[in-house]
């Protein structure tokens, strides 16, 4: 017998077909993700940490670009539903000999997939995919556009730790410019009531970024002054074409969070994204405090992913049919 989740937001079902990113999710829509998270991480604490809930479904996890977190996890979370899964990497695969991505959706949608989990270095991949196939998309991450996924396991995450989202002060704090995950957080957050400010070198926060209902420093003394959770993001210089920084030195000297920072702000939690550059945004002792959930956030991220594809399949409308 399916196992269903039973949980306790008012609304049932998603009014999406695909996860493209949260910036068109209602409210409640992402509560509904997250009480079902809470319900399917029940399950990850059993002895069996496996429910057929997704069994004759097949997933086809498409990643264009390197990954080890967002990928397992999405895995993971596959074989605990019981789906029948099928991976795909650039690597070996036909496009390093010229196939498109619209070649390569054409040929999978042949395969009779039902859902499709696509990383891409392009911004807008996922939705062209969308007009390719029939199957559900789930976006993990493209280019500097939205990670979806990423920051409902930080929403998760910050809500073991805190009764409501209205009022909360999230600080965000690094490379704006290249992170999809702010993007989505940005998304997510305001959404929930949360309130968001962004810290960063002027040279790392888009201009106008403030119309998404944020509020920017360059300071990070401001960003942490009433900051419940503190979100360090990555130095991409993988993304970067040019350097924004004039030495990573001085970037942890203005914008890395020390422990002297956790000292003058004892109700102060720390969250990342990973994987941490050590020294730069994040002081190694500051990785290793117990006010940083960096390690909550990982173990989150297979129970929402779980919601996230149980949701998007369609049972939960049936369920309620």
């Amino acid at each position: 017998m399916t196992e269903i989740p039973t949980p306790a937001s008012a609304l049932t079902a998603l009014n999406h077909r695909h996860l493209l990113g949260l910036q068109t999710y209602s409210a409640e829509e992402i509560r509904l993700i997250l009480d079902t998270a809470r319900e399917f991480r029940r399950v990850l604490d059993r002895p069996i940490r496996r429910v057929p809930t997704l069994r004759g479904v097949t997933v086809v996890n498409l990643f264009f670009e390197p990954s080890t977190r967002t990928r397992l996890s999405f895995e993971l979370a596959e074989k605990r539903l019981s789906a029948d899964t099928v991976n795909f990497s650039k690597s070996g695969s036909s496009v390093s000999k010229g196939e498109t991505l619209k070649d390569t959706a054409q040929n999978i949608e042949a395969m009779k997939i039902d859902m499709c989990v696509i990383r891409h270095a392009s911004p807008g991949a996922p939705h062209f995919l969308t007009r390719c196939v029939d199957a559900a998309v789930i976006n993990a991450g493209d280019g500097a556009h939205e990670h979806p996924t990423q920051a409902l396991l930080d929403m998760l995450t910050m809500s073991d730790h805190f009764d409501a989202f209205e009022g909360l002060n999230v600080s965000i704090i690094g490379d704006i410019t290249h992170s999809r995950v702010a993007r989505s957080n940005i998304h997510g957050l305001t959404a929930l009531g949360a309130n968001v400010t962004l810290c960063g070198p002027k040279t790392l926060i888009p201009v106008g970024i403030e119309h998404l209902g944020v509020r920017v420093t360059h300071r990070l003394d401001e960003a942490l002054e009433g900051c419940d959770v503190a979100m360090a993001l990555r130095i991409q210089l993988e993304r970067q074409g040019s350097s924004y920084v004039p030495s990573l030195r001085e970037y942890h000297e203005r914008f890395g969070i020390t422990l002297d920072h956790l000292a003058r702000h004892p109700d102060l939690l720390i969250m990342h994204p990973g994987p941490v550059n050590r020294g730069v945004e994040l002081a190694s002792e500051v990785v290793d405090h117990e006010r940083a959930i960096i390690l909550s956030q990982v173990t989150n991220g297979v129970a929402t992913r779980m919601a996230v594809l149980y949701l998007l399949s369609g049972l939960a409308d049936e369920a309620t049919s």
